[in-house]
């Protein structure tokens, strides 16, 4: 969440931060609320050393033997008074979380304001792939190869779902490991979380409570869903150290996960949605790190360059975008996305964010690391798609076609896929 103190001491600079969002809300409101609940939590405080200070006078007076009965009036009326401040405290308390709870993160400075629209193209990486012949799309090819069953996929899970069979799980796989095995080389400690995650996680993660009705809720609570389908490793992993003082010796901690990822997307018949593109599970490799409020930005570069190395080893020309901070998930600070080229469609399309959540995500899981002097602070996240494979292998269907339907591999899931192609299964 945001810093309640820099609300407080800027509120500017928090309303034209929250603008650049379209996000507008009663400051004003708010620090009133929040200068009745600072004067009620003294009282509060005041009142049970009061409280504390009646009780040790009572109990010295028992212990010499003498009456302690003209103390009790005042001990009776500390305490209705001590709950009376406490109800009130209770209720403040929770009117100042329904406030800060749904805030997003505050974009920054270099963020451009707006949506989508504004997002800015950092860099072009290689070459449009051109074509001597006509040019198959990606749905085209992953049923004429065998690839991906769309029918028995929504057979099996209803609209939104398919089934990769033969070469096609074969390359989903080569994908998968190939990730994982790069990373856990770079140092990141492989991680395979539970799929089913509580409230907390989703909390954390800040996509509860404002989002709530966006993942696959297994049970509900009084907030919201108690155990939910996770719907990106991001928000299993931001809660492994929930709660957690970390030892500044032990920073930068970097994780490496698998997960599906379970959303509720509805897919398209339009070529821009169909096929993988879009979908209610899809696979996905995930980086995350807790670093040092001082290495953030450090951080943040290095997993963009993780994300985009994989990119390039994959022969696919992309770009990189800075989005804007109506595009920004509400949780992060700042965001680049991986973008490969479609040929079919014409466009690019996301295979990696990569953000930093600065200490939203941490103050609202209570992850602070401990420096070995002064008092702890909190972490930062951070996490990267490393990569998302639903839009990766149609670029790859696409970028690497032949003239003949075939598809080349790309050397580094040769190790995987030996045979190099992608070809249609003879009839014989």
């Amino acid at each position: 969440m945001i810093d309640v103190t820099l609300i407080r001491d800027n509120p500017a600079h928090v309303q034209q931060a929250l603008a650049k969002r379209d996000v507008h809300v009663d400051l004003d409101g708010f620090l009133q609320l929040d200068d009745d609940y600072r004067h009620t939590r003294a009282e509060v405080e005041r009142l049970r050393g009061e409280r504390k200070r009646i009780s040790g006078e009572i109990a010295k007076l028992q212990r010499a033997g003498e009456d302690a009965a003209d103390l009790h009036p005042e001990a009776t009326a500390v305490g209705d008074n001590l709950t009376a401040a406490e109800t009130k405290l209770a209720e403040l308390e929770q009117a100042r979380r329904a406030f800060l709870d749904p805030l997003p993160n505050l974009p920054d400075a270099e963020v451009p304001a707006g949506g989508k629209e504004n997002n800015e193209v950092v860099r072009e990486v290689g070459q449009r792939p051109e074509f001597g012949f006509a040019l198959k799309d990606h749905v085209h090819l992953a049923r004429h190869l065998g690839l991906v069953d769309y029918e028995r996929g929504t057979k099996l899970g209803g609209s939104g779902f398919w089934l990769y069979r033969g070469n096609g799980a074969l390359l989903e796989w080569a994908l998968l490991n190939y990730f994982v095995e790069a990373h856990v080389r770079d140092g990141y400690e492989f991680v395979l979380p539970p799929h089913v995650l509580t409230f907390a996680a989703g909390y954390t993660a800040g996509q509860f409570p404002k989002f709530a009705d966006e993942v696959f809720a297994l049970e509900e609570g009084e907030q919201g869903p108690a155990r939910f389908l996770l719907p990106t490793a991001e928000t299993a992993l931001v809660n492994l150290h929930r709660d957690e003082t970390l030892p500044e010796m032990e920073l930068p901690k970097r994780y490496v996960a698998y997960t599906p990822c379970y959303r509720k997307e509805a897919g398209g018949y339009r070529t821009a949605e169909r096929g993988t593109l879009r979908g209610h599970q899809f696979n996905k490799v995930e980086l995350f790190q807790f670093t040092h409020p001082d290495a953030s930005d450090t951080a943040h570069e290095e997993l963009l360059g993780k994300a985009e190395e994989l990119v390039k080893e994959l022969g696919l020309h992309y770009r990189i975008t800075r989005l804007a901070a109506g595009d920004t998930s509400a949780a992060m600070a700042r965001t680049y996305d991986v973008e490969v080229w479609l040929p079919s469609i014409e466009a690019y399309v996301e295979v990696s964010s990569v953000s930093n959540a600065r200490d939203y995500q941490a103050r609202r899981g209570n992850i602070r690391y401990r420096p070995r002097q002064g008092k702890s602070a909190f972490v930062h996240t951070l996490n990267a798609s490393g990569l998302a494979t639903s839009r990766l292998v149609p670029a790859l269907l696409e970028q690497h076609q032949r003239a003949d339907g075939t598809v080349e591999v790309p050397e580094v899931l040769r190790e995987w896929m030996p045979s190099g192609v992608l070809a249609a299964r003879s009839s014989a």
